[in-house]
């Protein structure tokens, strides 16, 4: 079974869709489950709602109660180096806490009393997501966002790239915290759950991966329709690398 989880309706909305009948809903915590099957899978998908608490609570929830044994995290993140723009992707390496600061018992960014500041994602599925991100890049991105939309949110030659992420409960609109954040940890992007879901699954022993869509880049694109670009870019880049991923794997007999 396979946890699929997304922090907002919009960014697991197509995939529960797809999963179609025969699903079944389940209200728990204030969070709804959906168990089923998509593309030949065993799946629960669920949105989290935003931050680490929530993320964590959920995460907690899918490994205690439906026995996953992996997690998928999927969703939007703002790129905080030069070399990431809108509409690119990114795939988990390691996962920071930018906001864990117990100093000075603790070094900045580490855990307390679990002795680490960075989750690495499972090597297996890291390597499974970028292969299927970037087979959904030059395959199947031209058929389903069509040319003015990419050109609405100045999408032109969107890459897939693993890379650090940092999570932490503050949003980044400044390009100065985008650049210290950049100079204090070794991260890609920045959002708000990804690393707390990466605690959880450690501390279980269960296979995660996060992928990302950046939806601004390093502070400067912050007058991008955001629900507009969650709708028409993001949500679809989900939907897709999901379709691949899984459907890969079920071809290879990994799921």
């Amino acid at each position: 079974m396979i946890g699929i989880m997304g922090a907002i309706p919009e960014e697991v909305g197509a995939i529960i869709e797809a999963m179609g009948e025969g699903t079944k809903a389940v209200l728990r915590g204030m969070r709804t489950y959906h168990q089923g099957v998509l593309w030949g899978v065993p799946v629960v998908a669920v949105y989290s709602r935003v931050g680490k608490v929530a993320a964590a609570s959920t995460a907690t929830h899918l490994i205690t109660e439906y026995n996953v044994e992996r997690i998928i995290f999927t969703g939007v993140a703002g790129g905080v180096t030069k070399v990431l723009n809108v509409g690119d992707i990114v795939v988990a390496g390691d996962l920071y806490q930018h906001d864990m600061d117990a100093r000075p018992l603790f070094e900045r960014h580490e855990i307390p009393l679990l002795g680490m500041s960075r989750f690495p994602s499972s090597p297996m599925m890291r390597e499974q997501c970028l292969a299927a991100a970037k087979l959904f890049i030059t395959e199947d991105l031209p058929k389903v966002i069509d040319r003015e939309t990419l050109e609405q949110f100045g999408i032109t030659q969107p890459k897939v790239i693993e890379a650090g992420i940092a999570s932490g409960d503050r949003f980044f609109a400044d390009h100065k915290d985008s650049q210290d954040l950049a100079l204090r940890l070794p991260v890609g992007c920045v959002e708000m759950e990804g690393a707390a879901v990466a605690q959880v699954c450690h501390e279980y022993g269960i296979d995660y991966s996060v992928i990302r869509t950046i939806s601004d880049s390093a502070g400067s694109n912050a007058h991008i329709d955001f629900t507009a670009f969650i709708e028409k870019v993001a949500a679809i880049y989900s939907y897709g690398i999901l379709k691949r991923l899984l459907t890969k794997g079920k071809e290879n007999g990994r799921n």
